[in-house]
């Protein structure tokens, strides 16, 4: 059957006190809105709709990068989840199949637990989960897997606040009957919104069926306040961590390791102590990353290694067997098989052949203040310690430029080029220089 997913983001989230919409708050280095699109993404979903509101122009602009297929519809009113509902129904006009609405600030529903609400033979199928504290939830009032209807904490008697089953939120339904049901809402109730439970009372009241599929409370909880959001945190790492190990990753002191949502490493990656890893990293099998380093948009390849105190940027690239030391930061650069860079280095636009060594100071100056140049390092070079290469510049296959130069103009192969200012020395002027500062302070000293 085909699947459209439908993704809640319009609140506000005022708890947040914030100006950043709610969805957009991070958890595991991606929005919030990224875990529902991640988790929906694995049914294969047909269409994707976004609901947004609040920040709006921004939300739409991070779901554009997450998905650019995903469409938005806009909320430019709260008025309840069935009137957000509502408001997306336009963008499903021809869809056939199962809509599943999910909510943006709901991070950790699992991709399995979807597949069993798509999987459903109801008409409307309702996630559920039993609470250890019901709390304000809406509570589900059904016989087994049977549901009679849903009623929201507002609303309920006290016999129905003392039931366990709570609501999710999520719901899945036929795209021509949800379009029906929510047409048909009501907002006669306390709060005066549109609720979108109210369409399992609709439907039985027809006839039709409705289920409940349940899963653990974790799956469900939602974020609604910066502690909320630590704790999320805190349960997403332990996750990740845990994850991680169990498919073959090595972690010295797994505690003090950080991943994002889309981390990838393969077996028998080791992870020292400390390391951080910001969005769309990709470890082959067997690298090694060592203490305190930092990583984010790069790919490192099998038998590499990379710190301590190492920084790798968006756009870099390292293939078999490549070393990065300590104080080394690469951004946006290509580094062939075997290339060495030590320590105190910045690497920024560059291509750097096989079997290169890069010297300590090494800099890559490839910005000019308005444009940025790339350098080029052929295969097998050497570059000596504190060198400045002024990009757009290309060291040869072999070449070797001396220590403390400045490069600005292409080293053939096999070359050695020197940029070095000419060396001068006085003789006995520190002495003479000495005795003047000294002199100056002990002046400065007693006149203080």
């Amino acid at each position: 059957m085909a699947i459209a997913l439908l993704v809640l983001a319009a609140g506000q989230g005022t708890r947040m006190n914030s100006d950043l919409p709610k969805v957009l708050h991070r958890l595991g280095a991606a929005p919030l809105v990224a875990h529902a699109l991640a988790a929906g993404r694995a049914l294969d979903p047909e269409r994707v709709v976004v609901v947004a509101g609040h920040g709006a122009e921004a939300v739409s602009k991070a779901v554009a990068k997450l998905d650019p297929d995903a469409q938005i519809a806009l909320q430019g009113e709260q008025l309840g989840t069935g009137h957000a509902v509502a408001q997306a129904l336009p963008l499903l006009t021809g869809f056939e199949g199962r809509v599943i609405v999910l909510y943006g600030d709901t991070p950790f529903i699992r991709p399995e637990t979807l597949e069993a609400l798509s999987e459903s033979p109801a008409d409307v199928t309702v996630l559920g989960f039993e609470a250890a504290d019901p709390g304000r939830y809406g509570r589900l009032i059904a016989r087994g897997r049977d549901l009679d209807r849903i009623v929201e904490f507002k609303d309920a008697t006290d016999k129905e606040r003392a039931i366990t089953l709570c609501n999710s939120g999520v719901i899945a339904c036929d795209a021509a009957l949800l379009a029906d049901l929510v047409g048909g809402l009501s907002n006669d109730n306390a709060a005066g919104e549109y609720y979108l439970t109210d369409i399992v009372a609709a439907a039985r009241a027809r006839g039709l069926s409705a289920e409940v599929v349940t899963c653990p409370e974790a799956e469900t909880l939602g974020i609604n306040t910066r502690a909320e959001l630590a704790r999320a945190e805190a349960l997403f790492q332990t996750r990740a961590r845990a994850e991680a190990l169990e498919n073959g990753v090595t972690m010295v002191d797994p505690a003090t390791v950080y991943f994002a949502l889309d981390t990838y490493l393969g077996r028998d990656v080791v992870i020292g102590p400390h390391v951080v890893f910001g969005p769309d990293v990709t470890i082959e099998s067997g690298a090694e990353i060592a203490a305190f380093c930092h990583l984010e948009g790069c790919h490192i390849s099998r038998g590499a290694t990379v710190g301590p105190f190492a920084r790798l940027r968006p756009g870099a690239e390292l293939a078999e067997d490549v070393h990065i030391g300590n104080f080394v930061e690469v951004k946006n650069s290509i580094l062939g098989e075997g290339v060495k860079v030590g320590h105190l280095t910045y690497l920024g636009d560059a291509d750097v052949g096989e079997g290169t060594n890069i010297g300590a100071g090494t800099v890559t100056c490839n910005y000019d203040g308005v444009f940025k140049h790339r350098t080029t390092i052929g295969a097998n070079a050497f570059i000596g310690s504190d060198t400045m290469l002024v990009a757009p510049v290309t060291v040869g296959d072999g070449a070797l430029t001396a220590s403390g130069s400045t490069i600005t103009e292409d080293v053939p192969a096999g070359a050695v080029a020197l940029g070095r200012a000419k060396q001068v020395t006085k003789p006995g002027l520190a002495v003479k220089l000495f005795e003047m500062l000294r002199a100056k302070k002990a002046a400065i000293k007693k006149g203080a």
